[in-house]
């Protein structure tokens, strides 16, 4: 029963998300019809409160209140944010409501590992390793879901898909205060000085070069999650003005073709506990990072006609890229870690991967397509048009996850950690 309704929290949690994330681009140009240079800030909204939301939830759920009471209070609060977004009057103001709503919304993805960590590990019997994934994998459905209800029904430009997601944050914020107690695990232990008092003492885990290594790549590996995030949906919209493509699946329906991706994550993430014990989270983590270079590979020499087969293996790669660092890094974390900072240190990981590694993906990727890929013409009115070299883009991104590949085999030395 108790599996039941974590399957229940972890399908909510994602299809909140899955709403309006890879459709609020169609809202912003189709809708608002405001224009691409500030669209990239939307997205940093989710680095910005990463950078500092996740640990701070941490540190309060290790050392002060109920973990699943503050889960429940931040998606309540992040419900109202996302009912407030779609009456914003300029990009500016869209910004500020998708910043407060992603400072609720951010922290609750660590904290959702840590509320059903926490329930699982109460029963000595249950395997975490092997219990978790097939629990989380319906996160990935609810995204999936949440995506293509919004597209079939045909609410991929107008608000509908941000009132959907307030909705079922509400639901989910309800519904946290009826899971079993996780109190604070640090709460009762001596407190030393005043880092151990604030429940900072996840960070001290980067004086150790293995955990500082292993934070360091998540980092590197949250830049590249970002720029598949940001770009994947926008490189299929590209294809709309050429009528070659305009009939095409990928061009009628991209938020479909995306979701794929999803898909394959629900796959990937059953077959984690396999590799984990057979290979170890290093070996796991650099699949990850060669998954990377071929899903921007095979996007670089894909289109919607003939190269549709490599956009949809692209998708269907995705979901190791995405899986084999994210998850695997966070069951490294609930395995490898001393209780009384696991809360802090799940994230301390968010915050590398969905903070500081997005702020940074965002960021460079964004001056680097400015500078070597973009290429602008007039048209008959004088106004000046970009075009974007979606295949030199994608081919930097492959380049780029290459060397953090190799880096990553020559830094990061695995040893046998296990928390007590």
């Amino acid at each position: 029963m108790m599996k039941l309704r974590l399957t229940a929290l972890s399908f909510l949690q994602f299809f909140i998300w899955g709403s309006w994330l890879i459709t609020i681009g169609a809202f912003w140009f189709k809708t608002k019809q405001w224009g691409p240079d500030q669209f990239g800030v939307i997205f940093s909204t989710m680095g910005i409160s990463a950078l500092f939301m996740p640990a701070i939830a941490g540190i309060l759920s290790d050392r002060f209140i109920n973990a699943e009471k503050l889960y429940g209070v931040l998606h309540l609060l992040g419900g109202i944010g996302l009912f407030l977004v779609p009456s914003a009057q300029s990009p500016d103001e869209m910004f500020w409501r998708i910043l407060v709503t992603m400072i609720f919304y951010m922290p609750t993805i660590s904290m959702s590992n840590t509320v059903m960590y926490a329930i699982l590990s109460r029963d000595k019997s249950i395997d975490v390793v092997k219990v978790f994934p097939p629990i989380r994998v319906w996160g990935t459905v609810g995204f999936i879901v949440a995506l293509w209800t919004v597209s079939l029904t045909g609410h991929e430009t107008d608000a509908f898909q941000f009132y959907l997601g307030g909705a079922v944050s509400f639901v989910l914020g309800v519904y946290a205060f009826t899971l079993p107690a996780c109190p604070p695990l640090g709460k009762n232990l001596e407190r030393k000085s005043w880092v151990e008092a604030l429940g900072l003492n996840a960070f001290k885990m980067l004086k150790d070069r293995y955990y500082a290594v292993f934070f360091l790549f998540a980092l590197l590996l949250g830049a590249a999650l970002q720029l598949t995030n940001a770009y994947g949906d926008v490189f299929l919209h590209d294809f709309d003005g050429n009528p070659a493509y305009a009939d095409t699946l990928a061009v009628k329906y991209p938020a479909i073709v995306s979701s794929l991706a999803q898909i394959s994550e629900t796959l990937f993430i059953l077959a984690i506990p396999f590799f984990m014990k057979r290979f170890g989270i290093k070996q796991v983590m650099l699949i990850s990072m060669v998954a990377w270079v071929l899903r921007f590979g095979l996007f670089a020499f894909g289109n919607p006609g003939d190269g549709l087969w490599m956009i949809l293996l692209s998708c269907i790669i995705y979901g190791m890229a995405f899986d084999f660092f994210n998850i695997s890094g966070s069951l490294f974390i609930e395995k490898s870690v001393e209780p009384s900072i696991r809360a802090s240190a799940q994230g301390l990981f968010t915050m590398m991967v969905n903070g500081v590694g997005a702020v940074l993906g965002s960021r460079v990727s964004g001056w680097m397509i400015e500078h070597y890929f973009t290429h602008y013409t007039t048209n008959a009115e004088g106004q000046s048009i970009p075009h974007l070299d979606w295949s030199g883009i994608w081919l930097s991104f492959a380049g780029y996850s290459a060397v953090v590949a190799i880096l990553f085999l020559m830094l990061f030395r695995e040893r046998k950690v296990q928390a007590q």
